[in-house]
């Protein structure tokens, strides 16, 4: 039986993320978007609330949600600000690899730490020469004894200025090219471990990214996830319960953009009539929703894939994509409804507009969602 219907508990779940969104990151959404601080008062209050790494097992103090309910809970709170909802939901990111590929142990160990002690950690993949092209990377691990050595560095990671500690994929066989990929657990303060201040953004200002380098950083060997040489499989495996999500933050802004631009047009008079009776401003409006809605359900199928256990690959490809162009487009065709006031900060649209751009940037461009999706159908 195909059903389009939320549970009552998932209607609480969103309910409850959309109070947040409105009573706890809206208020504040402008304050940190022109402070560029980091939003320490609204993550404390997210993490009682649960909204922080949702993703955790309710036996390591998490919530246990699926990928779904991470869905309705990122639309939500990116509707109220698209940096702080990002600020939010990286400990899940982080938490992915080792729940994927973790031992019972450093699941005991690393997991709590972020829901019980309320720590924060970030995911620590793209470098300065390789970001779609993951097989790419250069860091490497090299064993000795009970280590691994570690060099190289990391950029645009996300919660690595306030993380403590990361999870690294580095080159354990240089040679080796996606084979070749380990996966660690490094804690922040590792000797040979340095962290950059945030780097200044075009949008996202609440969320802050910086770079890591490693010098010589000793990383015991047990701190490996899995085994040797399945690094890429595991980025692979993450990306793909990653990106609904992560198009679901698309879908709020989107119709953050849409509700303010009709909002306004019902409003502002030319002519002497609002300008929605105009079907230039009424079809941008009902496109904005036609869009909205079909990256909504493409997001929800793909979370709804990966959480019945079935291959989602493509469907998080064509979530994503989908989701980031139709955010970067509404929010643009938001700033034309506004007309020269969609253009100062006097409105919030130009807000949503430099914040929607990241989404066809970061989990993997537009053009790399489509590679993925030519690939699949080429199998």
């Amino acid at each position: 039986m195909l059903s389009f219907e939320l549970s009552d508990e998932q209607r609480m779940i969103r309910d409850m993320a959309r109070d947040f969104a409105v009573n706890d990151i809206l208020p504040v959404a402008e304050h940190y978007d022109q402070s560029d601080e980091y939003p320490w008062p609204v993550v404390r209050k997210a993490q009682k609330a649960g909204l922080v790494g949702a993703n955790i097992p309710e036996e390591y103090g998490g919530p246990g949600l699926n990928v779904l309910e991470e869905c309705l809970i990122n639309e939500e709170l990116a509707w109220g600000c698209s940096g702080i909802q990002t600020a939010l939901m990286l400990n899940g990111l982080a938490a992915w690899p080792i729940l994927l590929a973790g031992s019972k142990e450093q699941k005991r160990y690393y997991l709590p730490r972020l829901t019980e002690k309320n720590e924060m950690a970030a995911y620590a993949l793209t470098e300065p020469g390789a970001g779609s092209d993951v097989a790419g990377i250069a860091t490497t691990a090299v064993r000795k004894g009970d280590e691994y050595i570690l060099n190289g560095s990391k950029t645009w990671i996300t919660n690595a200025p306030v993380a403590n500690f990361f999870c690294v994929f580095t080159k354990t066989n240089p040679q080796g090219r996606h084979k070749g990929m380990s996966v660690f657990v490094v804690e922040r303060n590792t000797p040979g471990v340095s962290v950059s201040k945030p780097i200044p953004k075009m949008g996202q200002h609440a969320s802050w990214t910086g770079e890591i380098v490693f010098e010589d950083a000793h990383v015991p060997a047990e701190n490996m996830l899995g085994r040797e040489g399945e690094g890429f499989l595991i980025a692979m495996q993450v990306f793909d319960r990653s990106r609904p999500p992560v198009a679901a933050a698309a879908v709020g802004v989107a119709r953050r953009a849409m509700e303010e631009a009709t909002k306004y047009a019902k409003e502002r008079k030319a002519f002497g009539k609002p300008i929605i009776v105009n079907q230039g401003v009424s079809f941008m409006l009902a496109d904005m929703a036609i869009q909205i809605e079909a990256a909504r359900l493409l997001t929800h199928k793909a979370a709804w894939l990966v959480d019945c256990g079935e291959s989602n690959t493509m469907n998080s490809a064509f979530a994503k994509a989908f989701a980031a162009d139709t955010a970067m487009k509404v929010t643009t065709d938001a700033v034309q409804v506004f007309g020269g006031y969609g253009y100062s900060r006097e409105y919030p649209v130009e807000k949503l507009m430099r914040d929607a751009k990241i989404y066809q940037l970061y989990e993997g461009t537009s053009q790399i969602q489509r590679v993925i999706i030519a690939r699949e159908l080429g199998r």
